[in-house]
């Protein structure tokens, strides 16, 4: 349940939290952020992203609130962001499906693609119940931009292929995506073809996550990175996804994928999984020695809220992590220092 709050007071804390972000306002309004994080901005069930001119506001309150805060939210918004051209508003726990993908309230057609670090990414915002492009993972974007020239990447749990995008824009020379919904590799597709990047329909594998890795092995597929961003539970008749349980095992089911010296960028979102818990697997998973931590990337400051804006904790501990969502970068070597060629 969401503080008290009167319309006033809420008002004023969506005008300090968008003011905090305009770092990411730019001229041609082509950016993205999260605007409003209410569960650590102080109103957990809401939140308020940008997509170049399009407004998404989510709201997480099971049931739905009451019009007042929606109203609130985009009235505030609208006034500090006059450039925008459309709303949406999400409702999580809807009874209709409509409203959990999302409802036009404004305009005529939502963002089709936003500009992050110089990259075309394209939009989905009302295929799923989340908007299916993540500001929580930009610095792994980043990263993936600057330090894949020339590797071969794969992106395992791929969805809308932000990671392998980013890669290939950076100059990686091949890369592979791998996710089981092919509606959302279509929108990598469309990345692809936004930044003139070539598609070849080998290199996008819809399919189930251990079928899938299985024949990448069998075909003794080596690559410079994998990415592994799973969600947060889901179960095929091949194998179950836990991250708050079984985390390890997806780590040890891709690093046989990993050529020597490559790397692991493993991803692990469970709120309720601590940052020393995720620490304690990644050791774990290191003791043989053939994996090493070399590093974590932080969430930026529009996710995690800024310290002026921040009134609220997480309820659990993300150290050394910044955020829930904790992304390490481990570097794999191989007993028989097979490369990815």
């Amino acid at each position: 349940m969401s503080l008290a709050l009167t319309p006033d007071e809420l008002a004023d804390r969506l005008a300090a939290a968008i003011d905090a972000r305009a770092e990411f306002f730019d001229e041609r309004h082509e950016a993205g952020c999260r605007l409003f994080n209410g569960f650590y901005e102080g109103y957990p069930d809401l939140a308020l992203d940008l997509y170049a001119r399009t407004l998404v506001i989510h709201d997480y309150a099971d049931p739905p609130q009451d019009a007042r805060a929606l109203i609130t939210a985009r009235e505030v918004a609208c006034a500090r962001l006059p450039w925008i051209e459309t709303v949406v508003l999400k409702t999580r726990h809807a009874t209709n499906p409509d409203a959990r993908r999302g409802i036009v309230l404004a305009g005529e057609r939502e963002a089709r693609w936003l500009r992050e670090y110089g990259v075309r990414y394209a939009l989905a915002l009302r295929e799923g119940r989340d908007t299916g492009f993540y500001f929580d993972t930009r610095n792994a974007r980043a990263w993936a931009l600057r330090e894949l020239d020339g590797r071969r990447v794969l992106n395992t749990f791929a969805y809308t292929g932000s990671f392998g995008v980013a890669a290939l824009a950076g100059g990686a020379r091949h890369v592979v995506q791998l996710d089981l919904d092919k509606t959302a590799l279509n929108v990598a597709k469309e990345s692809y073809a936004l930044n003139g990047l070539p598609v070849a329909r080998a290199d996008f594998l819809a399919g189930d996550f251990w079928t899938q890795v299985n024949t990448l092995k069998r075909a003794d597929r080596l690559f410079d990175c994998v990415f592994l961003d799973p969600p947060l539970f889901a179960v095929t008749t091949k194998g179950r996804v836990d991250l708050v349980n079984h985390y390890d095992r997806l780590l040890n089911k891709v690093r046989p994928l990993v050529g020597h010296e490559g790397y692991l960028v493993a991803i692990n979102n469970a709120v309720f999984v601590s940052g020393a818990e995720y620490l304690a697997t990644l050791e774990q998973i290191c003791a043989d020695g053939y994996l090493a931590l070399e590093g974590t990337m932080r969430v930026p400051h529009d996710v995690t809220g800024y310290p002026e804006t921040v009134a609220g904790v997480s309820p659990t501990d993300p150290a050394p992590f910044n955020h829930a969502t904790k992304i390490a970068v481990l570097r794999v070597r191989r007993k028989d220092k097979r490369r990815a060629e």
